[in-house]
């Protein structure tokens, strides 16, 4: 990373041993804490065992040491704020470096008061709601122009601003939708039209390097006979492609479901986002939990009739329970943040914020790949 001249700080804090020892040192610079900060190949055990030298942490590898006598660090802190404040200090002296060139206009407040989206999400995960409300109440002005309106309307394409910054957002729509075919379709489920329609916004959006953002409330693809004879595998791939390849900053929310295919062609944390953060009402599952079970019940079942054998409404009901529960307790945001499947939780009213410092920071690395998909299936 040195070499492509990014700027690389490390603050040993704590005790960084033998491989972890060298990690800060190839750094640019290294800033140790006084009496907590320790750095070494070995330990004082592992030198007394080795070489039967003895020794103290402190005296082995200490602030003192490294600083006044090795040089192998280069700051010496009183402790972690002091620490903390010089990095500042070192930070804000770095000179300009070439930005990726997104476009930013002057800020401007949703027209539309964000605090209405605490009232417009429903209680639970399952009801339906405007997507559109929410987008109104995040975006300059609340000012949106759609890509497509009346065509593949299980998800919102369009360009807005956010703080400024110009941004393809690309959102499920959660309120059941009538296709100009006259088909009813569910709300957050991707069908074959919405998903051709996203792939052309998403790469409309990387021929006019505008970065995309992606909101989740999605449970997945449309299933069925009908869905696989509209070919929603190949759309479905395209969309995929597009997002996959895409070479502008992608940032995901999610703000409610998220669940298995459609989690990945919605930007999930397999394709790399800058940022993927959830609000306290997001849901992130290979499949809810009720469908789930229902599942699985369904496959326990055939297999006992398989063997002859019956299983009692009792049983059923249980095992559907017991299954559903679990896959519930691992649905939540605070389990898939702890396995850094989310970078943050974050309050729906902080999204702006969080966003427009997401493509602030992307600025700093210009767009150098060139945008290619390769071979589409249409």
């Amino acid at each position: 990373m040195s070499s492509m001249g990014i700027i690389q700080i490390s603050a040993i804090m704590g005790s960084c041993v033998a491989g972890g020892a060298y990690l800060p040192i190839m750094s640019d610079e290294a800033l140790i804490v006084d009496k907590t900060g320790t750095i070494f190949l070995a330990g004082s055990y592992l030198v007394k065992a080795a070489i039967g030298e003895t020794i103290d942490n402190e005296t082995l590898g200490g602030a003192t040491t490294h600083c006044e006598i090795s040089g192998v660090t280069d700051y010496k802190c009183l402790d972690d704020k002091d620490c903390l404040t010089r990095i500042r200090n070192i930070m804000d002296k770095l000179g300009d470096t070439e930005k990726a060139g997104f476009n930013r206009a002057e800020s401007k407040q949703p027209k539309k008061d964000p605090r209405e989206i605490l009232g417009i999400l429903p209680d639970t995960r399952d009801k339906p709601y405007d997507m559109q409300e929410i987008i109104d109440r995040l975006i300059d002005d609340s000012e949106f122009e759609e890509y497509k309106e009346g065509y593949g309307q299980s998800i919102i394409c369009g360009l807005a601003r956010i703080d400024g910054w110009a941004v393809g957002i690309v959102a499920n729509q959660r309120k059941v939708v009538k296709s100009k075919k006259g088909e009813m379709q569910f709300g957050g489920v991707i069908y074959s039209d919405s998903a051709d329609k996203s792939a052309r916004f998403i790469m409309n959006c990387n021929q006019k390097k505008i970065p995309l953002l992606f909101i989740q409330d999605v449970t997945g693809f449309m299933v069925g006979s009908r869905s696989e004879q509209g070919g929603i595998i190949k759309d479905g791939a395209k969309m995929v492609n597009a997002m996959s390849n895409s070479v502008v900053p992608k940032f995901t929310v999610i703000v409610g479901n998220s669940y298995g295919a459609g989690n990945y062609a919605m930007c999930g944390k397999a394709y790399d986002p800058r940022l993927i953060v959830g609000w306290p009402t997001a849901q992130v599952a290979v499949m809810g939990g009720a469908q789930a079970a229902k599942v699985l019940v369904q496959i326990e079942i055939a297999s006992l009739k398989a063997k002859g054998e019956l299983i009692t409404p009792e049983v059923e009901a249980e095992l559907f329970n017991r299954i559903k529960d679990r896959y519930d307790s691992q649905t939540s945001p605070y389990y898939a943040a702890a396995r850094l499947w989310l970078d943050a939780i974050i309050h729906p009213l902080d999204t702006r914020k969080w966003i427009s410092m997401g493509i602030e920071m992307s600025n700093q690395s210009p767009v150098t790949k060139q945008f290619n998909v390769g071979l589409l299936q249409t």
